[in-house]
């Protein structure tokens, strides 16, 4: 009799895998590019006119959209790179193999890390790139890069969640982009919530990628309080129940 397939050795190996496409595809080259093009899509035309507001520095302002950005690009890559797999076929082949159900999901979520780091990386690289400089020093980085891993990896799971049901690769661009581009120019990422009309500084200020905007200028100031943090706490708390959500919905619609 042959011995039981490792499970261990599976993850090592489907990670593998995943973690040789992203690089392979050229992933890594638009993680990048991302945090990049908005740098210079939004920091060098609006930097003299925002940087007229008494003790405003746009590039110090700017920073936790950049690397928001960052999350948002790394969680649309999940979304696509997981249902393309579901378009095919691979999934299917999965359920059919000697293998525990949360070994191909694990070793997306460890692809999904991988790239995750990369892009915050490269989104504080751009930062620094156009005068950000943490408050609080290396602790305020430190915090910084914790602060938006930990909602980069709900943001992964959720993404993964979604590409799974969503059942083609267009649907699910669609099903991210549109969220992440209407919420991040809704938010006070850009623009401080007083330059908003006042019928929409409600929204702008509590709508999710504005509170995770001012957690991060809490965490790169060294003020994390639980008055500023709990808001974010709650949305990332509400997007991982959504993910447990969407991963259920598929296991009961595929019987995994």
């Amino acid at each position: 009799m042959g011995s039981a397939p490792n499970p261990f050795g599976q993850l090592a190996a489907l990670s593998s895998r995943g973690i040789t496409k992203v690089f392979r595809n050229g992933e890594v080259i638009y993680a990048f590019i991302s945090p990049v093009f908005l740098a210079v899509c939004f920091y060098i035309p609006l930097r003299k006119v925002m940087d007229l507001y008494p003790g405003m520095d746009y590039g110090q302002f700017l920073m936790p959209i950049i690397v928001l950005q960052s999350v948002g690009f790394a969680g649309s890559s999940a979304a696509m790179r997981s249902s393309i797999d579901g378009s095919q076929g691979i999934n299917t082949r999965f359920r059919v193999l000697p293998m525990s159900a949360w070994v191909p999901m694990l070793s997306r979520l460890v692809t999904n890390c991988v790239l995750l780091v990369v892009s915050l990386v490269c989104a504080l690289v751009a930062c620094v790139l156009i005068g950000w400089r943490p408050d609080n020093g290396l602790p305020g980085l430190l915090m910084v890069f914790l602060v938006s891993g930990v909602i980069g990896i709900v943001l992964a799971l959720l993404a993964d969640g979604l590409g799974l049901l969503a059942g083609s690769p267009q649907s699910t661009s669609q099903a991210m982009s549109l969220p992440i581009l209407i919420l991040g120019m809704l938010s006070t990422g850009f623009v401080p919530e007083e330059r908003f009309p006042e019928w929409i500084r409600g929204f702008a200020r509590n709508q999710p990628v504005s509170q995770f905007v001012e957690a991060l200028r809490a965490a790169e100031a060294g003020a994390m309080t639980w008055q500023v943090m709990l808001p974010s706490i709650l949305w990332t708390v509400g997007l991982l129940a959504a993910a447990v959500i969407f991963f259920a919905t598929y296991r009961r619609r595929t019987g995994a």
